[in-house]
């Protein structure tokens, strides 16, 4: 489908990607590495700074249009977009810019993720802000962090459907696995065992150490070009099957306080719209990239975007399923556990590197990729093809 004809899908493509290194603590400002991770994106696509017309990030993301512009050499930009709720918005900066370059708003469009979360403070520790509403029904019963939140649907996950931290330890295994094959990864030369991850301590019972991400410095970007463009650049495009956002109704973040099943999060309802636009089906997918800021959202998401039944997903990752040769490998760099958390920006850009063939891990073959964003807050998807 030719760019402008109004539909997104395979109208447009990821040409380029690019990244800084990840570590604990870095000694660039945010704004220093990002303009490094986008300058390495079109490096990598082949297209000049100034070309870029569409910039897209996140609300969260301290670096703005301007000072990117400005210190990268971008020329007049026509389109440009800030997604909210944190690790929800990472696919759906790529999804803006597809519809901005398919609808003709734009021609090349940036999207990226600059972050010192290592370094720098935890948001939700800033107590000189007002406490927001939705939090009203939440910090003052104890529920002070994100991971707090998430344990408590896990421990009804866990006691509504059997699983067990076995299931929690297949997620954190598979993702430490796998960034025990990237070079890039934070955890590269620090294999997981069993033993290590059930002796672990506590964060918010039932989740340990092992069950949170990663606290990572550093930045990524990626390159959205239509796709009549996209066969003239360097590399091999990466198409944008089909893209989703989901806000269900009556949502309360992380918690789902106001849903009629709490454990029915965002992810079913984007999976819902995702399928509804794709020529593909779960079955059909090849490698996944699924947001893993908790191992439990990993359980959530499988079965929210298809790949199981309700209540199945500790089961599916039995028997190496989430591993390199399994059913769904998944999180083929590390993902958030054990590569880096970038609020979720690295999905993206290993989704792109599985369908060019060039994964540290890569699966043979891989012509289908899902991406998804943080499953309990609003949420954003991708479906990528080759």
């Amino acid at each position: 489908m030719a760019a402008g004809s109004g539909g997104l899908k395979d109208a447009t493509a990821i040409v380029g990607i690019g990244q800084t290194p990840f570590a604990k603590r870095l000694p660039e400002d945010e704004r220093t590495l990002a303009c490094r991770a986008v300058l390495a994106a079109l490096d990598d696509s082949g297209i000049a700074p100034g070309e870029v017309d569409a910039l897209a990030s996140y609300t969260m993301e301290e670096t703005d249009e301007v000072e990117l512009a400005k210190a990268c050499g971008f020329g007049d930009l026509t389109f440009f977009s800030k997604v909210g709720y944190g690790g929800g918005g990472s696919c759906a900066t790529v999804a803006h810019l597809a519809a901005a370059v398919a609808t003709g708003q734009a021609s090349v469009g940036v999207a990226w993720r600059s972050r010192k979360r290592g370094s720098g403070p935890r948001p939700w520790t800033n107590t000189a802000v007002q406490l927001p509403t939705p939090a009203q029904w939440t910090r003052p019963f104890g529920l002070l962090r994100p991971v707090d939140e998430i344990a408590m649907l896990a421990r009804r996950y866990l006691h509504e459907y059997g699983a067990t931290r076995n299931h929690l330890f297949n997620v954190a295994l598979a993702c430490r696995n796998r960034a025990n094959q990237n070079p890039d990864a934070i955890m590269y030369d620090r294999p997981l065992t069993r033993e290590m991850y059930m002796t672990s301590r506590w964060i918010s019972e039932p989740l340990c150490l092992f069950d949170n991400c990663l606290e990572t410095d550093g930045a990524l970007a990626c390159v959205v070009v239509s796709a009549e463009r996209a066969r003239d650049c360097r590399r091999k495009p990466v198409y944008v099957h089909s893209a989703a956002q989901s806000l269900p109704a009556q949502h309360h973040g992380m918690v789902n306080y106001w849903n009629d099943d709490p454990l029915t999060g965002p992810a079913w309802t984007a999976a819902r719209h995702l399928w509804k636009h794709s020529d593909l089906t779960p079955q059909d997918v090849d490698v996944a990239q699924i947001y893993d800021a908790f191992t439990p959202l990993v359980l959530l998401s499988l079965e929210g975007y298809g790949f199981c039944g309700r209540g199945e997903g500790g089961a599916f990752t039995e028997g190496g399923a989430l591993e390199t040769g399994g059913r769904l490998p998944v999180n083929t760099g590390g993902g958030g556990l054990s590569e880096a958390y970038v609020h979720g920006f690295n999905l993206v850009n290993e989704g792109v590197k599985q369908l060019r063939g060039t994964s540290t891990a890569q699966v043979p073959g891989a012509s289908a990729c899902l991406v998804t964003a943080g499953e309990g807050v609003p949420t954003s998807a991708l479906l990528l093809r080759s």
